[in-house]
């Protein structure tokens, strides 16, 4: 391996990647807690930890690995490939996780190389007369480990990497070429375990550690010739040999001990192996190589963060992002790292942070999992690795991490859960115009949207009439002084239905009308806003009102499904748009559009508490929909309280047959309008004419729902709609569609 200098690094290839990643791997936990995870799950119970837990990290290594092939890798390793493909924020709250995770790493295989010398602790004492402590050889240990990183930098770690990784080597294959202690055979029990054992969650926190292991030489990338090979090899090669050494481990320590051998004595694979002292060598080995691996990338880590500026203090990320003359070697930001690791060797218990390690890494895993799984969805044409994994991995990588971390410890998990989204947020408000998770779920949802798009015009003819929902356009050239067409289009859109609001520009598309109709648009998206109304908006430029609405009438449904129903409308004391109207309606009912026309006021509505429907013989095809309408207004939250009151107006002879008949309809279609509220009037129309009728009954009602005849009223140029001066807000109402309320009618 060459050690070839560079301003960039030292120009490694993939094996410090791979020596990195399997010397973690096959580290303190394998040699001090495997034992212990097979007393107290049993064999079987051993297996299903390490699938689980590759379940997390072969999704996680599948993700890196993809990563690292989208984009030119530099410094900073998970955190450079994670930031630059999903945003500094992104990638700036995983980052602190993670190295949050890698220099608590450094302290927890400082403390288990310190245990691999207790068989000597007695002996020290009663030749000393010193009681022997873990921090005693801890913080020493720590401090040649951090002195030697200062000094000789990565090119010395990676040296030391081939020299521990050999030793390992050596005393895994005299462990399992050794036997058991006694002649006696041990029964091969897949389910054998401890009395009340521990729970199997509490041994998965405990060796949870040893699976993180393979994203050690990530770290490196600055140091790396070509990172887009080494990283995908070095670390699927150091996860798939290290499960395989796992399991051959579990299934050694079931034939050879019983789960009581294995529980009382956590050096037990040196009762088995071939040279007793190459165990606890073994380990010594594999702990400093694996601390070595994780004091190499948490610095590089924390220089990648600071050189992004990701710290809240300028002067804080210039004094970490500062590293040595041609290699970069991240000298200030080693000294931070060294603080952190200090603090937790003091601690002096391999478990308790073991646990630690686990919920960070867990949390910075699942985050990237999810991450990578929403990348795959949001379909972002720069997201182009060469490298291609399935989004149902990370997909099944998140939710195991999730899962487990609930599992280890809820408290804890719903700590880390705030932690996460503290660091988020605080990163968001310094940089919330970079990219960042939202504009990751954005191209989520645009993915969704378009393949429900897709699906809905698939299954259309699927949609029967009887689960009939509105799909409005409202046009409008008053849409900021008459607000009343913007407000039905949201009370309809609330829930049932969905709206599109256009407003209209006259005019032939130019950079003048283009520039207008952006101005437009940014006030009408703050005007949704502001009404939180759930509908699009949108403009058009269009030589006349005719063809505009010529225009919108064949484009598709932004929702997805066909739009069905277009609402105009004109104020009571100004007629002058009504021959637009009218046209209008004429290009409507060409595509069976349904056609609602308000006439608006300056009644606004009112308390909106009294809609009044009127029917008559010429309404049986228009008076299902403006039933149904009724229904669909009074279910917004301004409308609550509302009453709809149905007036019938046919001849005397006929009017309790179509009262009849309507009481049934509302009641199979399940409409809340009470009985008392369906109203006979007897109609002669030599005696009273329909407006006086109308007037008299509804000079009080907040909206008046009446239907209207298309050839009626073009034959009377749109008088229909100037009568009726005693009421207030008017809906007319034609039905294009033929719609059912319930199955019977």
């Amino acid at each position: 391996m060459a050690s070839k200098k560079s301003k960039g690094g030292y120009g490694f290839g993939t094996a410090p990647v791979f020596l990195a990643g399997i010397s973690t791997i096959l580290g303190a936990i394998l040699f001090l807690r495997f034992g212990y995870a097979v007393a107290h799950t049993g064999v079987l119970g051993s297996i299903l930890l390490i699938l689980i837990g590759h379940l997390i990290t072969i999704p996680t290594a599948l993700a890196i690995a993809e990563i690292a092939t989208n984009l030119k890798v530099e410094g900073g390793g998970e955190y450079f490939m994670i930031s630059r493909s999903f945003g500094p924020m992104v990638g700036g709250t995983i980052g602190i996780s993670l190295y949050l995770s890698q220099a608590i790493s450094v302290a927890f295989y400082i403390i288990a190389f310190s245990e691999a010398f207790t068989p000597l602790f007695s002996w020290i004492q009663s030749t000393t007369g010193i009681e022997p402590r873990i921090w005693m050889i801890g913080v020493p240990a720590a401090a040649i480990l951090v002195t030697i990183m200062l000094t000789k930098g990565a090119d010395m770690g990676v040296s030391t990497l081939w020299i521990v990784a050999s030793i390992l080597g050596v005393s895994l294959i005299m462990f399992f070429l050794g036997n058991p202690p006694s002649a006696e055979s041990v029964p091969f029990q897949l389910f054998s375990k401890v009395e009340n054992p521990d729970s199997f969650f509490i041994v998965f926190a405990i060796i949870f550690p040893a699976f993180t292991g393979m994203t050690a030489g990530v770290g490196l990338s600055g140091d790396l010739k070509n990172p887009r090979k080494s990283i995908p090899r070095g670390v699927l090669y150091a996860t798939l040999t290290g499960m395989a050494v796992y399991i051959l481990v579990v299934i050694k320590f079931g034939i050879s001990l019983t789960p009581e051998q294995l529980a009382a004595d956590q050096f037990a694979m040196a009762k088995i192996a071939l040279w007793k002292p190459i165990v606890p060598i073994g380990l010594a080995a594999a702990s400093i190589s694996s601390a070595i691996g994780s004091i190499l990338i948490a610095p590089r880590t924390m220089q990648a963060l600071a050189n992004d500026s990701i710290f809240p203090v300028e002067s804080v990320n210039q004094f970490l992002a500062r590293g040595r003359k041609e290699t970069n070697e991240p000298i200030n930001a080693t000294i931070v790292t060294a603080v952190v690791v200090f603090v937790f060797v003091s601690m002096g218990s391999v478990n308790l942070v073991a646990k630690v390690i686990s919920m960070f890494f867990m949390i910075t895993y699942g985050a990237l999992c999810l991450v990578s799984f929403l990348e795959h969805f949001a379909g972002n044409p720069s997201y182009r690795p060469t490298f291609r994994s399935k989004w149902y991995f990370s997909l099944i990588g998140a939710l195991a991490c999730f899962i487990m971390m609930i599992q280890m410890s809820t408290l804890f998990a719903i700590l880390a859960f705030l932690v996460i989204g503290l660091i988020y947020i605080g990163l968001k408000r310094t940089r919330g115009s970079e990219y960042g998770l939202s504009s990751m779920i954005k191209g989520v949802l645009f993915q969704l949207t378009r393949q429900l798009r897709i699906l809905i015009q698939r299954r259309q003819q699927a949609i029967t009439r009887t689960n009939w929902r509105p799909s409005f356009i409202t046009i409008s050239t008053h849409s900021f002084d008459r607000m009343a067409p913007f407000e039905l289009l949201r009370w309809f859109s609330h829930h049932h239905g969905f709206g599109t609001f256009i407003h209209y520009i006259q005019g032939f598309l130019n950079e003048e009308t283009q520039e207008e109709s952006k101005r437009v648009l940014d006030k009408l998206i703050k005007m949704g806003e502001y009404s939180r109304a759930g509908i699009y908006v949108d403009t058009i430029i269009s030589p006349s009102f005719k063809t505009a609405i010529a225009q919108i009438v064949q484009i598709p449904g932004v929702s997805g499904m066909d739009n069905n129903c277009i609402l105009f409308e004109f104020h009571k004391n100004d007629d002058s748009e009504l021959p637009d109207i009218i046209e209008g309606c004429h290009f409507a009912s060409i595509v069976d559009f349904n056609i609602c026309v308000l006439r608006s006021s300056e009644h606004h509505f009112g308390y909106k508490r009294c809609i009044h429907i009127w029917l008559t013989p010429g309404d049986y095809r228009n008076a299902n929909l403006m039933i149904l309408l009724s229904y669909i207004l009074m279910g917004h939250p301004e409308w609550e309280g509302c009453e709809i009151s149905l007036f019938v107006a046919f001849q005397e002879k006929e009017i309790n047959k179509e009262v009849k008949s309507l009481g049934e309809l509302i009641n199979k279609g399940r409409i809340p309008i009470s009985q008392n509220n369906v109203q006979k009037i007897p109609w002669n129309k030599q005696q009273k004419t329909y407006e006086t009728l109308i007037c008299d009954h509804s000079r009080d009602a907040d909206l008046v729902i009446m239907g209207f005849s298309l050839d009626k009223l073009t034959r009377q140029k749109g008088s229909f709609f100037k009568r009726f001066a005693g009421v207030k807000d008017v809906l007319f109402v034609r039905a294009g569609q033929k719609i059912i309320i319930s199955e019977d009618g």
